[in-house]
């Protein structure tokens, strides 16, 4: 059965969450290395070692890629999975070294919960720890678990969100996606139907927020960002994974709305692990079809958190 990032053999997903400060971590574990890639299309990323995923590079794989909530504190996270693999011998060799590559990105959740603590070394630890190839935790965990979006009106009138995960499979190849979702816009369905945006304070009602930008001269809502990891079993370098990045943001760009905005640091990661051969364009279009797949889910296994309802606890209509 084809569930989520886990059905990509050599790949675990473990989670931290602080349900009191409203806030977690999310790793993505390939201890014996994978291929990866990046596109940030958000004007307002927050990320670590990044640079090296870029094609031409002398390191071409990485053993973990760190989600976390916490702002720029919450880079501090991937201190501990490096820590985590050093013990493992899992890394990159120089010398008598094992050098861990762990990239990481961050979300801003400092305005729900106890914006004073943040995810840190040891909430990464605890992660990695956590990790299995089981099934992905999603909803309002780990990474996700401060996740909020259709921010325009205000925290106290947005929607609760979180992580998801989804795969798809043709023949031996296989795509898949974690996202995680902390948009400034709104999250539809693969129908085009409004599953999550800002409240109207007087009816209660959601409404749109590309219309409340157009119509009521509203601004945009600082801190924010939606975080994606997709990996494959195909064979692919960083130049290829690259391309699938980039493809894979068309997912995000179909289901949410307004997305990579000013205010937003939107990025994906891409891993490769297998070597299945497959043409890219299929690889880019599966990637981009899994992460809005992910993009749903995490929506729709949101819980409430931090005074803020979740779409299913919303006893409301679409506008």
């Amino acid at each position: 059965m084809v569930s989520g990032l886990t059905d990509i053999q050599g790949i675990k997903v473990g989670i931290a969450t602080n349900l009191k400060a409203v806030t977690g971590v999310t790793v993505v574990l390939a201890e014996d290395g994978a291929r990866a890639g990046i596109e940030v299309r958000g004007s307002a990323p927050g990320t670590r070692e990044t640079d090296l995923l870029r094609p031409g590079q002398l390191v071409e794989e990485v053993q973990a890629i760190v989600l976390a909530g916490g702002s720029a504190f919450g880079l501090d996270a991937a201190s501990g999975v490096v820590k985590y693999l050093e013990e493992k011998s899992c890394g990159f060799s120089v010398g008598h070294f094992t050098v861990p590559i762990v990239p990481a990105a961050v979300l801003f959740d400092l305005f729900i919960g106890d914006g004073c603590i943040r995810p840190d070394a040891a909430m990464g630890y605890q992660a990695c720890l956590a990790a299995s190839a089981g099934p992905v935790p999603e909803g309002s965990v780990g990474a996700g678990c401060g996740a909020v979006v259709g921010k325009i009106r205000g925290m106290m009138q947005a929607v609760k969100s979180g992580q998801g995960s989804a795969a798809l499979c043709k023949g031996d190849l296989i795509v898949a996606a974690l996202v995680v979702v902390n948009a400034f816009g709104d999250i539809f369905d693969r129908e085009g139907s409004l599953l999550s945006g800002p409240r109207n304070p007087e009816t209660g009602l959601m409404e749109k927020t590309a219309e409340l930008l157009l119509e009521n001269n509203l601004t945009g809502f600082s801190g924010n960002t939606t975080l994606g990891v997709v990996a494959t079993n195909a064979g692919l370098n960083s130049t290829a994974l690259t391309k699938v990045c980039q493809l894979a943001h068309d997912g995000l760009a179909r289901s949410i709305w307004p997305v990579h905005t000013m205010w937003d640091g939107d990025t994906i990661f891409a891993l490769s692990k297998g070597n299945v051969q497959a043409d890219i364009n299929l690889i880019g279009l599966m990637a981009a079809e899994v992460v809005a797949l992910a993009v749903e889910r995490a929506a729709l296994t949101a819980n409430s958190l931090g005074g803020i309802p979740a779409a299913r606890d919303l006893e409301i209509k679409n506008k």
